[in-house]
């Protein structure tokens, strides 16, 4: 998902405009990660950006992307520019975990 969102239009809430906003972006990625995994995948990562324009976009974490619209809100922006990209992901392990079965 490539997409500049507008977060002020004539005749609209900004409220609603906002909700439907992150309701279409969580939408979006509840169903990429119902897509069917690759043999030797073991889940679907995103790579995001997010920014006022595209060209402006800096990379953020998924979970960043929600708390950095309300942000910009705050801070009166008018639009916002999010970019999520599937990848797939490989678990590691954690350094110092118990990997013998007790």
């Amino acid at each position: 998902m490539k997409k500049t969102f507008p977060l002020k239009a004539e005749g609209k809430n900004p409220e609603r405009m906002l909700e439907a906003t992150k309701h279409e972006i969580r939408k979006y990625i509840k169903r990429e990660r119902r897509r069917d995994l690759p043999e030797g995948v073991d889940f679907w990562d995103f790579d995001c950006k997010f920014g006022s324009t595209p060209d402006t976009a800096s990379v953020a974490h998924l979970a960043e992307l929600i708390p950095l619209i309300d942000a910009l809100v705050k801070s009166d922006g008018v639009q916002f520019y999010i970019e999520i990209l599937t990848k797939p992901g490989h678990r590691q392990t954690r350094p110092g975990a118990n990997t013998s079965a007790e």
